[in-house]
């Protein structure tokens, strides 16, 4: 009755916006080379579509993109992304299994650790700046798994034609299906952006503001009642689970500065200088009201572990910028941290046994080349620690585009970086869960090859890895989590090659993408499925002569048994496991959306195979991936 009154709202909101006439701003670009006057009080026409602009820090530059295609439908999650690669839990919002590996974005720096729950959280490149000739809006809505819903809502505008506001929040709350599994987040950002008319002095600065919290169940104890799925265990609800009283909670603040100042007003060649200031600080916390014997003996009944991180970084740097010989910059930056705990844990001699603190200050020097040609674009940057760290980073870009059905890419980067500092401290109410380690460098080979071509879309990668870190179960068995982390003293190689390619006839569309990984890996702590694919055939067309533009299909994913990640709800992460094995199953969903003006709506019934297949899907080797669950939701875009 539920399902049958979602849809029916939905359709009756479909019909009610094929009413409405469509503006300019269809499922088609504006022309560009219109001319839109800011000082004009009366508009004829609104402004253009690719003068909403959107840039990062890197100076990438797209436009507000108003089309319905089969990548909004890929796109269409809480992550505001594609997350092909990435293989989400039961709950909204819970964590990602890791299916492509070289998803796995490694700094040199360290990081706090506790990966499994940042998924969600908006790191320094993820936050975008805008300009805009009038107020723009965007409004994302999604139903959850049970009572809850998913909002995202963002407003930018230009109070004058240099100076950019905006302001915007993504809130989450889901129940889920399962015992102790809410998920509810909160993600708060503010961003301005600022240059002077003779564009010398250039401002980008943004503050955020997150808290990500989820009741952590474990997992479901008895996997056979969940495969068999007859009454009552249908009902998820009626699953028994490890945890009934577990919560984590990742929760920041962040200030953030990038700004330059060009020396020279009239010559393009010119000096530059450069300063870059982020201060962060974050806390992570596991909190159960009894501790539980999975994860073995604890000090105390009551378990509260709470890890805090500061962080405070400032680069300094100086350019020399020529229209014939590129761009060259030099830099040094500083890079303090303090990772601490509020106790020290002692043996029974009273020595200390597990420090509060690591806390450190790393500085490096650096260089950044960029040369720009006719058709090509090549980048080099190199970092390298001047404290006693042994710190380094070479990376190198080049780009080269022949016309606007080829294009490519190749890039390599070597660098040797600190382990993430949970790797090199914990401390918990569990016994088995105090650490203090001295781990090398981890060392990272990478080449990657891109190739964009009207036929099809390739990416070839080939990682070397060395003293690889990773978390491991020492029982070996998923009843008794004794996780702790370990380094592999052999090399680990990683092939893959992804393929892509969106093929259409007429009004039908076919999109494809295979990946396919090798590891050679003796010790296996480096686990991925070697094949990944996702395949959508779908349909398009224009309705309600032409004021409704419709999209309708089904999307096939499947990746074949590996033995895949487990997760530690303790530690936030993912660690190795050699028992059991996941994946196999197929993923059917079907989709139907729609586009009316600058609002695009989307339904679908995900998961629909689920009863008819079997119910041996897993995210993780005793997490279950989602039922069949018919979700729908909205993007909608206002233009003032």
């Amino acid at each position: 009755m539920k399902k049958n009154l979602i849809i029916s709202l939905f359709l009756i909101v479909f019909s009610t916006y094929s009413q409405k006439r469509a503006s300019n701003l269809d499922n088609t670009v504006l022309d560009s080379t219109r001319v839109f006057n800011p000082e004009k009080k009366v508009q004829t026409e609104k402004p253009p579509i690719d003068l909403y602009k959107i840039y990062t820090l890197q100076k990438d530059t797209t436009y507000v993109d108003t089309t319905l295609s089969i990548k909004k439908e890929y796109k269409f999650n809480l992550l505001r992304k594609d997350i092909f690669g990435l293989l989400p839990f039961a709950n909204e919002g819970h964590t990602y299994n890791t299916l492509q590996y070289s998803l796995v974005n490694k700094q040199v720096m360290p990081n706090m650790g506790f990966t499994g729950k940042h998924f969600n959280y908006l790191e320094v490149n993820d936050v975008k700046y805008y300009n805009v000739p009038t107020p723009l809006s965007d409004m994302y809505f999604k139903t959850v798994m049970e009572q809850g819903q998913s909002l995202d809502a963002f407003l930018t505008v230009n109070t004058k034609p240099n100076l950019n506001f905006s302001i915007a929040y993504k809130g989450l709350r889901s129940i889920g299906k399962y015992i102790n599994n809410i998920s509810s987040s909160g993600n708060f950002r503010f961003t301005s952006s600022y240059f002077t008319k003779d564009k010398r002095y250039i401002l980008n600065a943004h503050f955020t503001g997150q808290d990500i919290s989820n009741q952590e169940n474990g997992g479901i104890k008895d996997l056979d009642k969940f495969e068999l799925s007859e009454p009552p265990f249908n009902e998820r609800e009626r699953l028994d689970v490890y945890f009934n009283d577990a919560t984590s909670l990742l929760k920041g603040n962040r200030f953030f500065v990038d700004h330059s100042f060009k020396l020279n007003k009239e010559n393009p060649n010119s000096l530059v200088f450069y300063h870059q200031f982020n201060h962060e600080y974050k806390f992570f916390n596991f909190e159960q009201k009894t501790a539980n014997s999975r994860f073995g003996s604890s000090y105390s009944n009551g378990v509260n572990n709470k890890t805090r991180y500061n962080h405070l970084y400032n680069k300094i740097g100086v350019g020399f910028t020529t229209k014939k010989y590129g761009e060259l910059i030099f830099f040094i930056d500083d890079n303090a941290y303090n990772y601490f705990y509020k106790s020290i844990v002692f043996d029974n001699s009273g020595n200390t046994l597990v420090p509060n603190a690591i806390n450190d200050r790393i500085n490096s020097i650096g260089g950044n080349y960029t040369y720009f040609g006719s058709n090509f674009k090549a980048n080099l940057l190199v970092t390298n620690a001047i404290t006693k760290q042994a710190v380094s980073n070479v990376q190198a870009t080049f780009d080269y585009t022949i016309n606007d059905d080829y294009q490519f890419q190749f890039q390599y980067q070597k660098i040797s970086s600190l382990p993430n500092l949970n790797y090199s401290l914990y401390q918990s109410s569990y016994v088995n869960y105090n650490w203090v380690n001295n781990f090398s460098n981890e060392k990272r080979n990478q080449f990657k090859l891109l190739a964009n071509t009207k036929w099809i879309n390739l990416e070839g990668e080939f990682i070397v890895l060395d003293d690889y870190l990773y978390f491991d179960n020492v029982n070996n068995d998923i009843t008794s989590l004794k996780v702790q982390p370990f380094q592999n003293l052999n090399t680990i190689t990683y092939t893959s090659v992804k393929a892509s390619k969106d093929i259409k006839v007429w009004k039908f569309g076919l999109d494809n993408t295979i990946l396919y990984q090798n590891v050679v890996n003796a010790d296996n702590t480096l686990n991925v499925p070697q094949f990944v694919t996702r395949n959508s055939l779908y349909f398009s067309e224009h309705v309600f002569k032409k004021a409704m533009f419709i999209q309708t299909g089904i999307v096939f994913n499947y990746f074949t048994k590996y033995y895949a990640n487990d997760y530690n709800p303790l530690l936030g992460e993912f660690y190795v496991q050699n028992e059991t094995k996941i994946g196999g199953f197929p993923m059917f969903d079907f989709f139907i959306n729609a586009k009316v003006r600058q609002a695009r709506l989307f339904l679908k019934a995900e998961h629909f195979n689920s009863s008819m297949t079997g119910y041996n899907f897993y995210s993780a080797p005793n997490y279950p991936y989602r039922d069949f669950i018919v979700r729908f939701g909205i993007v909608w875009n206002f233009f003032s």
